[in-house]
């Protein structure tokens, strides 16, 4: 049964992914995303057989049906990235991770549509070095709007039979902040942290990074919240530096080339919701024993 159910949360995930794609390309060319998929190059509507995620690609050797030109990489490479982390927040939630308080449609389905926002915004950065507010702000929504639930948590979630996860499993009274325990320390997060990326982008005059990390850095914070952003920040900080130095040393750039942050902190963000406590928990026995 595992395997079947998690074969299924793969092809969601893949579907999902060939839709992020789609949201992707009509960013950048600005159209809806409603209406028929087409071809970028020869503009002929594709249909449901050239659509199918990956298997299209694979069938069709990376190229169009109908003039022959290559489909691009980034297709199936956000279709499978898309079902591997689908299935990664599956299987936190199934075997109880440490910010799991048990297996809920509506906790997962908040992290689904976060995941699949921050997908978005990783790969658009990486193409254009822009972060869209088109998704970007409304990430910050959806995040600011559970925080709020949590906030409610011991009236409203057992209105769905459900168990709230992270610092909602506080109650009232337990600290002397009350019920609004669980929006101290992301909103502190989110406004300290991108208070300080505002610091750098002015004193840098947006040579440094542009605003858009500023915005990201806060949405990080009110997800993540403490210590979870000091790690997503000390990870993207420390691949950004890995990779910049490695893209140098294979003269690709130079150290006055321009290189998105975006992708290296929403990847910090990832590894630190999933794994934060056992990064925290590592660094820590390397000096106490």
């Amino acid at each position: 049964m595992t395997i079947i159910v998690n074969l299924l949360i793969f092809i969601f995930g893949l579907i999902i992914g060939s839709f992020l794609n789609c949201v992707i390309y009509r960013l950048e060319i600005e159209k809806s995303v409603t209406g028929r998929s087409f071809c970028p190059d020869c503009k002929h509507t594709l249909y449901w057989y050239d659509l199918i995620p990956v298997l299209s690609f694979i069938g069709l050797r990376g190229k169009c049906r109908y003039c022959g030109k290559k489909i691009s990489w980034q297709y199936p490479i956000v279709e499978i990235s898309t079902a591997l982390i689908f299935l990664l927040i599956f299987n936190f939630f199934a075997k109880g991770g440490p910010a799991a308080g048990g297996q809920n449609l509506l906790n997962i389905g908040y992290l689904l549509i976060t995941a699949s926002l921050l997908i978005i915004i990783f790969v658009y950065d990486l193409k254009h070095f822009l972060i869209p507010d088109i998704i970007l702000f409304p990430a910050i929504v959806v995040v600011f709007l559970y925080r709020i639930l949590e906030v409610f948590d011991f009236e409203i979630w057992k209105l769905f039979g459900m168990q709230p996860f992270g610092e909602s499993a506080l109650r009232p009274g337990d600290l002397e902040f009350g019920i609004f325990y669980p929006l101290l320390t992301p909103f502190l997060s989110a406004i300290l942290t991108s208070a300080f990326f505002l610091a750098i982008f002015s004193i840098s005059r947006g040579r440094a990074m542009g605003f858009g990390d500023v915005k990201l850095v806060f949405f990080m914070g009110l997800f993540l919240g403490w210590p979870g952003i000091f790690v997503a920040l000390f990870l993207a900080s420390l691949l950004g530096a890995i990779i910049g130095i490695g893209l140098i040393l294979a003269k690709k750039k130079t150290i006055k080339s321009e290189i998105p942050f975006g992708p290296f902190l929403i990847t910090g963000a990832f590894i630190s919701f999933f794994w934060s406590q056992n990064i925290i928990n590592w660094y820590f026995s390397l000096f106490f024993r």
